[in-house]
């Protein structure tokens, strides 16, 4: 049940992919300060947090909101584990 409940979200995300999608939580390493992220596109988003520790970043604590207010919001190993299976795929439109 599990594995079909992860591709169930992986293929919403995967659809709304263009949405748009906010970061919360994401602290600059070098200045200790979080560092506000405004709206931008769900593929985006999730690229983003999955590589922000190359970037300089510190997305430990990070939360990507999307959609509707019920919408589960997507963490860290969220963000890892759909952009390792999509890549660029929730870059396109």
């Amino acid at each position: 049940m599990l594995l079909a409940l992860d591709d169930a979200i992986s293929m919403a995300v995967l659809a709304g992919r263009g949405t748009d999608a906010e970061i919360f939580g994401v602290i600059d390493l070098t200045s200790k300060i979080e560092v506000p992220i405004g709206a931008i596109s769900l593929g985006r988003a999730i690229q983003f947090v999955a590589n922000a520790s190359v970037l300089g970043y510190d997305v430990r604590g990070a939360m990507v909101l999307y959609g509707e207010p019920r919408t589960p919001s997507l963490r860290i190993w969220d963000c890892e584990h759909l952009w390792a299976q999509y890549g660029g795929a929730l870059l396109q439109p």
